[in-house]
């Protein structure tokens, strides 16, 4: 009996000094694998947006920590993978391949090159997830994003590392407009990077043909995480994608990001949080959507000179459902974003195009994005764009109008006019500041309707030839002198003659 309790003495001696958690601790294993979600016991010493490393060597990103479970996402394959194989811990965050050589390239949502180009070379990381610029390190708005779109520039200015929400429901040209603002950028000397989430891959093909086109895609980097790609990587690539436009920021470039469209971003985190057993709510998207944008959007800035004084700016793009503003996603992006362009279905079935709802439409930093002469030259087409939408609609019920209102009328339908602009078709803010002053001096009141185009065409045309000194002028003093005015009286002058002898 003596041998006997000596060795149940040793046992209990043996248990007593075992660290039961360490033990256990290192057995990481799956509990369950579900399109591309997985749920990992006994991984307790995990942080969020770690790197797991599985037994088939793909690699997983950590979502979800819970006390008796963590919650994680595919960056890979999901074949061979069973429940009770080891997971494994590698003690470094979730950071991307970033490098200059993206520029010019189609790219997946995490990074791989899908245009089957030439290997793109990469030398440094940058973490996907980090804290937005400090207060005490931004900058307050002193620059334009020169948008190309009459209509914007003049009437709702966007500023740099500004978060302008463009927002309406489907086929009332939102992407055109991000578009068209990234084909303007040849001119501002910034990098565009743009996300397509969701969206069909021949709708990204088109877009991608326009840049090249265009010769714009030699400072862009076009993202597609289409509609068949898992809900994981449409989940990671406006992260991964704003971390490089970031580093572009902090690196000595202006930057512009366009989020294609994060409705579809929200559903993809929606279909992600189901799969992890998270509690529903409105709408049945999770708790945490709000903070979903809010941690992405934040990133957009203007660091202060002793940060290097660069900028991000933020395009992103909402759906709405039969003009739906009040459902969640829309309610809570309108909330984080410093502004938003109202896109209206009436005015797109109209071909008043862009659809820019201008009423509607707001920027909350206003003549803090514009420059001197265009806030000169456009101050109050605003004011008369909603005032002719109103005299128009009271005017339907009635036949008898005075001449004074029919001369209204017709001025302010000049105005429709000259809002009109065709796709993929940016103007240059020098020669927008001419046709703004061609329509404030009333110039425009010596041609009918149907010739506003031409003479805007006439006009560009006679800034880039024999009147090329008011567009060089404009471009270096940026503000209405008096002899930009009287360089423009002449050019708009000439042009006039030249509508008005082709009409006779």
């Amino acid at each position: 009996m003596t041998k006997v309790q000596d060795i149940l003495q040793k046992i209990e001696q043996q248990i007593s000094q075992t660290d039961l958690h360490e033990t256990f601790g290192k057995q990481w294993e799956i509990l369950e694998v579900k399109d591309g979600v997985a749920t990992v016991i006994w991984l307790d010493n995990a942080m969020y947006s770690e790197i797991v490393v599985f037994a088939n060597g793909t690699k997983w990103l950590v979502l979800d920590l819970l006390k008796d479970q963590v919650g994680v996402l595919i960056l890979g394959s999901q074949q061979g993978l069973t429940p009770w194989q080891i997971v494994k811990t590698s003690g470094k965050v979730f950071s991307v391949w970033v490098w200059d050589d993206f520029l010019g390239r189609v790219v997946s949502g995490i990074g791989a090159p899908i245009d089957w180009w030439k290997e793109i070379k990469v030398s440094a990381t940058y973490p996907v997830e980090i804290i937005a610029p400090r207060v005490v390190t931004r900058k307050s708005v002193d620059e334009p994003l020169q948008t190309g779109i009459k209509a914007i520039d003049s009437m709702v200015p966007i500023g740099r590392w500004q978060r302008e929400l463009i927002i309406w429901d489907r086929q009332t040209g939102k992407t055109a407009v991000a578009i068209d603002t990234i084909l303007n950028q040849k001119w501002e000397n910034m990098y565009c990077v743009y996300v397509a989430i969701w969206q069909k891959e021949s709708k990204v093909a088109r877009i991608v043909q326009t840049l090249r086109e265009k010769w714009a895609m030699d400072y862009t980097i076009v993202v597609n995480a289409p509609a068949n790609a898992p809900a994981v990587m449409q989940y990671m690539a406006p992260y991964v994608w704003c971390a490089l436009a970031e580093r572009f920021m902090n690196n000595g470039k202006d930057a512009l990001i366009v989020y294609d469209d994060l409705s579809k971003h929200a559903v993809a985190y929606r279909e992600m949080s189901l799969l992890l057993k998270r509690p529903p709510g409105r709408e049945a998207y999770p708790w945490d959507v709000f903070y979903l944008h809010s941690r992405l959007l934040e990133r957009a800035a203007r660091l202060n000179e002793d940060y290097g004084g660069w900028s991000l700016t933020a395009l992103p793009i909402i759906e709405t459902q039969a003009w739906d503003m009040s459902a969640y996603v829309p309610t809570n992006v309108i909330s984080i974003t410093d502004g938003q362009i109202f896109l209206e279905t009436n005015l797109f079935n109209a071909w008043v195009r862009p659809a820019i709802n201008v009423w509607s439409s707001v920027s909350r930093v206003w003549w803090a994005a514009q420059t001197g002469i265009m806030k000169k030259v456009s101050w109050w087409i605003r004011l008369d764009l909603a005032a002719y939408r109103e005299l128009q609609a009271f005017a339907q019920f009635g036949s008898d109008l005075d001449s004074a209102t029919k001369k209204k009328l017709a001025r302010w339908a000049r105005m429709v006019a000259w809002l009109k602009q065709p796709v993929n078709s940016p103007v240059h803010f020098a020669k927008q500041s001419a046709l703004n002053y061609a329509l404030t001096k009333w110039f425009l009141d010596q041609i009918e309707v149907e010739q506003i185009a031409d003479f805007e065409q006439i006009l560009y045309d006679k800034m880039d030839s024999s009147h090329v000194e008011v567009f060089e002028t404009i471009v270096e003093k940026k503000k209405l002198t008096d002899d930009i005015e009287v360089l423009l009286k002449k050019c708009i002058e000439a042009a006039v003659s030249e509508v008005t002898a082709q009409s006779h």
